[in-house]
């Protein structure tokens, strides 16, 4: 061969490379297995609604499955970056997950969306977690919206019962302050594993303090124990649950036990019954339209919604970071970082995004309402 022609391979194979080079690589963990299935798998199917394309750039997303277990999470979390050399990771589906994440990608100087809900996994905004961000409404802000319609509705005590991890202990916290605002007693504080099949102990602990309000901050499947449980010991006073539920496969669980439930909400959840000039649902619509599209009527989820905020907000940041420089490098994973952080009313399937340095979740009270379990479906109750 000549050296011309050693040369043209030469110029050839670095093209091939470049453009390689120049995808976006999106590293998912998510749990589409386990315990909190009920929330991973429509996330996972949301994935593949994402775009393809991003600036001109080709978007390749790598899914793995982290079995609700911290564990793998941060195993599947180091493998992305290690192997497969992400620009930015998506997830995980569960706050215990997300936040024991956070380490491996603060110091691989990876930027991360978290669809889990803990305002922990991205406050404060300090070295770490600077690199991270997150979709799902913020705990105080739904935790308010919990406590304001409590007291609006003659609610005076109230008791807790929640998971026995991260995502029950920060929502005990939030709802504790959102309680003293609005004169609320909590006479009872119990918690529970998100596998248990019993809390007939922890139940018979909260009737006998005679609560006129009962507060369960689980989410999926395993959040219907509790209430179940409560209605078997004859429980009559109101029954409210987290976000953390919103979605079919907890109304199919928990069944007739679940009637007159009340829950705060992404406005996705309702989205066809909002009324017309409510901010979110035209883009709240879209979404809903995009997945029923691909999985059939009534599919939708709100954790799935998550993910594709997810997806909104890679989309609106990476054409700034493009602009700084190439996928692959060190480099356009900071500038990706700093431009996720600069974002600005990115409407989204839940809210209006405004990120800022001291806030990586970016959503308002325009991102939350009351929904109301009748007749075993969502239905908005302003």
């Amino acid at each position: 061969m000549t050296l011309r022609k050693r040369l043209l391979a030469l110029v050839a194979v670095a093209g091939l490379t470049g453009a390689a080079w120049a995808d976006i690589t999106v590293g998912v963990t998510v749990s589409a297995t386990g315990p909190a299935a009920s929330l991973g798998i429509p996330e996972k199917n949301t994935i593949s609604l994402m775009p393809k394309t991003i600036g001109g750039e080709k978007v390749n997303y790598i899914v793995l499955d982290d079995a609700s277990d911290t564990t793998a999470a941060v195993t599947n979390t180091r493998k992305l970056i290690s192997e497969n050399k992400v620009d930015i990771v998506i997830g995980s589906t569960t706050t215990p997950n997300s936040l024991a994440m956070i380490d491996v990608v603060a110091e691989a100087q990876v930027p991360m969306i978290s669809m889990a809900a803990s305002a922990r996994i991205v406050e404060p905004v300090d070295a770490k977690k600077r690199w991270v961000f997150k979709t799902p409404q913020n705990d105080i802000l739904m935790a308010m919206a919990i406590a304001t319609h409590m007291a609006d509705n003659g609610v005076r005590n109230v008791a807790f019962i929640g998971f026995a991890d991260a995502y029950g202990e920060g929502w005990y916290q939030e709802f504790v302050k959102a309680a003293g605002l609005k004169k609320l007693q909590i006479v009872a504080n119990e918690r529970y594993n998100r596998a248990d099949t019993s809390v007939t102990g922890q139940v018979l602990k909260i009737v006998s303090a005679r609560p006129d309000a009962v507060l369960i901050a689980g989410s999926g499947t395993p959040a219907a124990l509790p209430q179940k449980t409560l209605k078997e010991r004859g429980f009559n006073g109101k029954i409210y649950q987290t976000h953390g539920v919103a979605n079919n496969d907890f109304l199919r669980v928990c069944g007739k036990d679940c009637e007159g439930t009340l829950l705060p909400a992404g406005p996705m959840l309702v989205a066809s019954q909002l009324p017309n000039d409510h901010p979110v649902k035209k883009s709240a619509q879209a979404y809903v339209q995009a997945y029923e599209g691909a999985y059939g009527q009534g599919s939708v989820s709100t954790f799935g919604g998550h993910a594709w905020d997810a997806g909104l907000l890679l989309a609106a940041a990476a054409p700034e970071a493009l602009k700084k420089a190439k996928p692959g490098t060190p480099e356009f994973r900071a500038a990706l970082r700093d431009a996720l952080e600069g974002l600005k009313n990115v409407a989204g399937a839940h809210g209006i995004f405004t990120m800022s340095p001291t806030d990586h979740a970016g959503l308002d009270q325009r991102a939350r309402v009351m929904v109301k379990v009748e007749n075993g479906t969502w239905k908005y109750a302003p």
